[in-house]
């Protein structure tokens, strides 16, 4: 006689945390050393590779309340501002953080994602967080608001086991677990883009302080990334358009990237005698957004609520960022449930004001008019040093950028009121950019 299927095993904690980056394990550790029942489930088994390597000078001081600053300079290239490459003009605009509004954010890294995505998950453990890598959440069931939420995970030997949670949070990513499961993300309907990546052994790179420079090379379907790590190798990506990728055709995805390589004399030179030592890979739309991102028993965070374009490395920062004021929420939440409305709702404003910050720009980084004021910047009402805090993540302080930012977009809409012809093809030409194509074949090796 067969024996009865088991019942999963049915564990319990404060918090569920889905997803081991720098999301989840931002928030596990701070919940952890609140005091706090935390479990962690990651899908895959760390160090794993990730894109996104280019960290922000706001970064920083968050390594030094976490404990981890000496870990994360050990394994970064020093990082002291961002510089720009265009195709219609004969310099290269370089940027130092330097130069920002607080002069105390003067620098970032750049990391392999690997081993400081490691360097995050192992902090959570050391912090009490209790860590299951090789879980993949497949099921939520949420129940009242005392009662929290189940959680079911898969383990890689096929067992499943259950938690019940007084609290869930997604930090799962681009796989945007509970935004999928309320249907509630829905497509940037203003930004669309793609990107094709690889590491090279060779670039040629800066020389002296400013080697760690991350360079954005723009070119006539988008931009590439430049992005030199400590180990040797370069980080090159190109973000475009949708319907660019369909140009593909028959071509594997490195024979693309090479040939649209090429279509940027600047960055062909640099790599001319590089070496592409990883597998060339894509991904597809980068840019969407979810109606929500809290509830009374759950919050996303990071790219499970939103993601936009990796043009100015906001990924990493947005994420941490939102994981500590997650765990700041959850604590209020738990521990003061009359103050909950509240915690919830100024912990959406910030997630929202995060994308909102970097969009504005973002939208207009293949303007002609934008990219004429970033190749010849100038700081009238300070706009420069606005502009640099923001390229530096410094937007969630009481650094006060924002007047200057409103007067760096009079002048860009300014510009397009004397130059109406060039403005009006700028427009009819994003708006056929950003349509969007469906077709995940494109992505695929």
């Amino acid at each position: 006689m067969t024996p009865a299927p088991q019942s999963p095993t049915v564990s319990t904690c404060d918090v569920l945390v889905i997803g081991g980056g720098p999301a989840g394990s931002t928030v596990s550790a701070f919940l952890a050393e609140q005091g706090h029942q935390v479990v962690l489930l990651e899908k895959a088994h760390h160090p794993r590779f990730h894109i996104g390597e280019s960290l922000l000078p706001a970064n920083l001081p968050l390594f030094e309340q976490m404990g981890i600053a000496e870990k994360v300079k050990a394994i970064g290239m020093y990082k002291p501002g961002a510089e720009f490459v265009s195709p219609n003009h004969g310099w290269t605009q370089r940027f130092a953080f330097s130069e920002a509004w607080d002069k105390s954010m003067s620098h970032a890294y750049q990391v392999p994602r690997a081993e400081f995505d490691h360097i995050l998950i192992k902090n959570a453990a050391h912090k009490g967080a209790e860590v299951r890598e090789g879980h993949k959440v497949v099921g939520v069931e949420f129940h009242n608001e005392r009662e929290g939420a189940t959680v079911t995970a898969r383990t890689d030997d096929g067992l499943e086991r259950q938690w019940r949670a007084r609290f869930v949070v997604d930090a799962s990513g681009r796989d945007t677990f509970l935004a999928n499961r309320f249907k509630i993300k829905t497509r940037n309907p203003r930004h669309n883009s793609s990107a094709i990546y690889g590491h090279f052994r060779g670039a040629v790179r800066n020389g002296g302080a400013i080697e760690g420079n991350i360079t954005v090379h723009w070119f006539e379907h988008g931009w590439f990334w430049f992005i030199p790590l400590a180990n040797g190798l370069t980080s090159i990506g190109m973000v475009t358009w949708p319907y660019h990728m369909k140009s593909r055709g028959q071509r594997t995805l490195e024979q693309f990237l090479h040939d649209n390589i090429a279509q940027s004399p600047q960055l062909q030179e640099r790599l001319q005698n590089a070496e592409l030592v990883s597998k060339v890979e894509a991904t597809g739309n980068f840019s969407y957004i979810s109606k929500r991102c809290q509830g009374s028993n759950y919050l996303m965070l990071g790219d499970a609520f939103a993601f936009i374009d990796p043009v100015f490395s906001s990924g990493v920062w947005l994420a941490m960022h939102s994981g500590l004021v997650g765990a700041q929420t959850i604590d209020t939440c738990l521990r003061e449930p009359h103050k909950a409305p509240a915690a919830l709702k100024r912990f959406d404003r910030v997630m929202r004001h995060g994308p909102n910050a970097f969009s504005w720009v973002i939208y207009r980084m293949t303007n002609p008019i934008m990219r004429d004021l970033l190749m010849a910047p100038r700081n009238i009402f300070r706009v420069k040093e606005a502009l640099l805090s923001v390229l530096a993540g410094d937007i969630f302080g009481k650094t006060p950028i924002w007047p200057s930012i409103m007067a760096f977009k009079a002048i860009y809409y300014a510009g397009n009121i004397v130059q109406p012809r060039r403005a009006y093809a700028a427009w009819q030409r994003r708006r056929n950019n950003i349509r969007p194509v469906d077709d995940p074949s494109f992505y695929n090796a």
